[in-house]
């Protein structure tokens, strides 16, 4: 079992090293991108947990425009009240946790929160071999990205709300 909570700063050390671990160097977000995310937009940054173990997370800023565009990963924001659309920048299961529902978990809580708010949609990039988990989650593919985050070709995905 496992509960999701809102990020807290004493999670930042094992939020770094998550991601070290689900990503490859030049896409992980450093540990600076997590401090400011924590601080702008915990509202929208999750946290699986259980055991006392932080299981994965889930976070990204509210954005004015439809799909992600690189300088969010750098450039972060208080979120809006309502309205816009919810990104993800990051996702990440903890590999040891992998395979128990946490991301589908953490995608219905971001889900449930953007709802509250009136955002539009759920908007984020992944890479070709995760489409299909992503489309089992009502997201529908748009295409390749004009991202090049960490030198990868990336697709935009998005969820409609409402």
């Amino acid at each position: 079992m496992f509960m999701i909570r809102n990020v807290r700063i004493d999670d930042l050390s094992e939020l770094v090293v998550i991601e070290q671990l689900c990503f490859v160097k030049e896409e992980a977000a450093p540990k600076e991108a997590f401090e400011k995310r924590i601080q702008f937009i915990s509202d929208s940054f999750f946290i699986a947990e259980g055991d006392g173990k932080i299981m994965g997370f889930v976070n990204g800023p509210v954005i004015e425009e439809p799909y992600i565009t690189d300088e969010l990963f750098s450039d972060v924001r208080a979120n809006p009240i309502s309205g816009g659309h919810q990104s993800i920048l990051g996702i990440a299961v903890s590999p040891g946790f992998q395979g128990r529902g946490v991301a589908t978990a953490l995608l219905a809580h971001l889900e449930e929160e953007a709802k509250l708010k009136n955002r539009e949609t759920i908007t984020l990039t992944c890479k070709e071999k995760l489409i299909p988990f992503y489309e089992r989650h009502g997201y529908h593919n748009q295409g390749v990205s004009t991202s090049n985050h960490g030198g990868a070709v990336w697709y935009d995905l998005v969820k409609k709300l409402y």
